[in-house]
């Protein structure tokens, strides 16, 4: 299955939360905020009025995580499968692997905008993992690893603007440290469950791949 690329916004509606997909309109410009197009995407919206099935719950939930990370059906399958034979949690596993992944860590570090900015960064060369480029999006990051930009891209006008709006994200997770001036950061452990940045029940995808 082909990585999807349509309008974001949309995914967002069919989800009926923030997935952070489009920068900092989702900010400050989010059509869910706004309180428009408040049906979910698509024909005879109103029509579908009857209720979820477990099945559509779990479903969603699959999709919501699928979606923030933006991965293909199969790529997914594949961390879950890795996250299954994983010591401990297996939904746990599962965000623990999104979470460090380099994609994911450069946004979290707020050198991007979105994870689709993040990954640019890294396909395109720009992203040093302890002083060696890397341009693989998935790349497992560690504890201890040292995350930068190289010089040409610290002068980003993108990147500038993901460094200026970081304040408005809140505070950083304790699982990583950020210094803006030099725009490098460092894995300091492994993230806990409540400092994921995925909004998701895993439980839910648990259960789902589980029938």
């Amino acid at each position: 299955m082909s990585r999807y690329t349509g309008p974001v916004c949309r995914l967002c509606r069919r989800e009926k939360t923030k997935l952070f997909l489009k920068g900092e309109k989702c900010y400050s410009a989010c059509v869910l905020d706004k309180g428009i197009r408040k049906h979910i995407p698509g024909m005879h919206v109103g029509q579908r009025m009857g209720k979820a099935t477990e099945y559509a719950k779990r479903l969603r939930e699959k999709q919501k995580a699928k979606r923030i990370a933006g991965l293909t059906e199969e790529q997914f399958h594949h961390y879950f499968r890795d996250a299954q034979v994983a010591p401990g949690l297996t939904g746990e596993n599962l965000l623990r692997m999104l979470e460090t992944r380099l994609d994911n860590v450069v946004k979290r570090l707020g050198f991007a905008l979105s994870m689709p900015h993040a990954r640019q960064l890294v396909l395109h060369g720009h992203v040093n993992v302890n002083d060696k480029r890397v341009d693989v999006p998935s790349y497992a990051v560690q504890p201890g690893d040292k995350i930068s930009l190289s010089e040409k891209s610290k002068q980003n006008a993108a990147v500038q603007t993901a460094l200026a709006a970081l304040p408005k994200r809140g505070p950083l997770p304790s699982w990583i440290e950020v210094n803006a001036s030099h725009v490098s950061g460092k894995v300091r452990s492994w993230p806990s469950r409540d400092e994921m940045s995925y909004p998701i029940d895993e439980q839910l995808i648990v259960e789902l791949y589980s029938k």
